[in-house]
């Protein structure tokens, strides 16, 4: 069973930067896409960044040009760089892996606190 661990949450001014990195504890194959969602408390999980098998990215509104999704396929790691925080990025983020037709691996989530 492949297991998706998170690191690099936190607690941060506004302003400051976090990066947070998914690391899969085996090979995934065939991977549609990566992604990251995010949930803050009592609103619905929304989906902020996607990079897809051909590398191409989506980013929510909200994040454009604060976010960055990258990968490393060797490492069978993806990346979320956010920078210039916001009070309302604060949430537990979530990544995401589809593969083939079924599979969708999610990890256990890491908490991100930006403070004002």
């Amino acid at each position: 069973q492949v297991q998706l661990v998170e690191s690099g949450g936190g607690l941060v001014q506004a302003g400051g930067s976090l990066r947070l990195s998914c690391a899969a504890s085996a090979k995934i194959f065939n991977i549609n896409a990566m992604n990251w969602y995010r949930q803050a408390p009592g609103k619905q999980r929304e989906l902020v960044a996607t990079i897809t098998s051909t590398g191409n990215t989506n980013y929510a509104d909200s994040v454009k040009g604060r976010f960055t999704i990258s990968r490393d396929n060797a490492k069978n790691t993806v990346y979320l760089q956010m920078n210039s925080l916001k009070p309302e990025d604060t949430a537990v983020y979530y990544c995401n892996i589809k593969a083939g037709i079924f599979l969708n691996y999610w990890g256990q989530g890491t908490q991100v606190t930006v403070s004002s």
